[in-house]
């Protein structure tokens, strides 16, 4: 009766340890996704004039994967060194003009 009892506190102790270490590698990967985030905007930050910002933030909340793909872009144009100034809100624009898919004109003829 003792061995039983002593076994199960040793599985009860062994599962709580399992997910204590579970818990904090969880805590670790939420803190280094955080880390990226504040990092990246802090790149964006230093990249962007405040129009082009509020041109992204705009964007990100319509098509959050699409801001997503620009951010990354405009980070490795910049840690690449083929940026020498801010980018303004025209300068956004144009790329995201390269970025979008282009529209299609669908016209009717009716005969």
């Amino acid at each position: 009766m003792d061995e039983e009892l002593e076994e199960l506190k040793k599985k009860k102790l062994q599962e709580l340890q399992q997910q204590q270490a579970l818990k904090e590698s969880i805590d670790e990967q939420e803190d280094q996704k955080k880390q990226f985030e504040e990092q990246k905007k802090a790149i964006l930050r230093s990249i962007l004039t405040t129009e082009a910002r509020s041109r992204l933030s705009r964007i990100k909340m319509a098509r959050p994967e699409m801001a997503e793909q620009i951010e990354n872009q405009l980070i490795m144009i910049a840690q690449s060194g083929q940026l020498k100034n801010k980018i303004n809100d025209e300068q956004l624009r144009m790329l995201l003009s390269k970025i979008l898919p282009k529209k299609r004109d669908i016209k009717i003829k009716r005969r």
